[in-house]
């Protein structure tokens, strides 16, 4: 690393450090590029590109977990909470977990309580595997290894959801896709639960046709963040639904397959098999 690399890379390190000790007082721009010694366009800029999110985003992370084990650990109302995070009311504390965690923040204390989950087991060529719904959509999908802890993967998520062992429609439409029908692919719907980035980078996972493969670089241009591979990287593996929002398609830029959630040797053989599910359709 070159001096003026690790010169900028402490100014960074000390503004992660002081944004993570002084993230109640909510800093401006201002503030966090005076405290590194740069103007505030060019500690934009470098802060971006070390940590993958601007400072904003940053904050709002380290703010928003605060917020969590506040509501998580104890009885705080959303107002104590808010200001207990250094929020202006609990308006802002609203928007934060809807725009990041993809639910409010009531949603997220109550733990997916009043929500009714269906589940089943079902074969596929790639093994067992474990679907769930909601009303709204699919919201979780993993292939089994061990029976009962795929369940407690899916419980963790909505720990106080209401859970049915029942197939529905909505599971059925799902299954069909690993029958060669795509005729019921647009009656599929997800009901996802994550990040505003998160989201980003499902749903441009989505986009990646069958039999085709991408990288973690091409998927961080997707979503216009080209220095967040690495973060491209966890998001893909906290991927909640296998196979239909298809991270096994994502591989290393150096053309290695890479690592799989559920294993391996299970994105070689599903990448096979879209590949010859394609030769056989032209």
């Amino acid at each position: 690393m070159q001096n003026q690399e690790k010169i900028t890379y402490q100014r960074v390190a000390e503004a992660l450090q002081y944004l993570q000790e002084n993230f109640k007082k909510q800093p401006r721009l201002n503030e966090l590029a005076g405290e590194a010694n740069l103007s505030p366009f060019h500690f934009q800029r470098v802060f971006t590109e070390w940590a993958g999110v601007s400072p904003k985003k940053f904050l709002q992370y380290i703010s928003l977990g605060h917020a969590k084990k506040i509501l998580r650990e104890t009885n705080t109302n959303l107002l104590d909470a808010s200001v207990e995070t250094g929020l202006s009311g609990a308006g802002r504390l609203h928007d934060l977990f809807v725009n990041i965690e993809g639910m409010t923040p009531g949603e997220y204390k109550n733990g997916g309580a009043n929500l009714q989950i269906n589940y089943s087991f079902a074969e596929t060529p790639f093994g067992e595997i474990l679907v769930a719904s909601t009303p709204k959509g699919i919201c979780h999908m993993a292939f089994l290894e061990d029976e009962s802890y795929t369940i407690e993967g899916l419980v963790s998520r909505f720990p106080n959801a209401s859970f049915k062992n029942q197939e529905d429609q909505i599971q059925q439409n799902a299954l069909c896709i690993f029958q060669q029908d795509w005729t019921k692919i647009d009656q599929i719907k997800l009901h996802l639960k994550g990040s505003d980035f998160q989201l980003k980078v499902w749903e441009s996972l989505l986009k990646i046709p069958m039999g085709k493969l991408t990288t973690y670089g091409q998927i961080a241009e997707e979503i216009d963040n080209p220095n967040a591979s690495r973060a491209v990287g966890t998001a893909i593996g906290s991927n909640p639904v296998a196979f239909l929002i298809p991270c096994h398609r994502v591989i290393q830029a150096s053309g290695i397959f890479g690592g799989y959630m559920w294993g391996p040797i299970r994105k070689t053989a599903i990448i096979g098999w879209e590949a010859a599910m394609i030769d056989k359709r032209r």
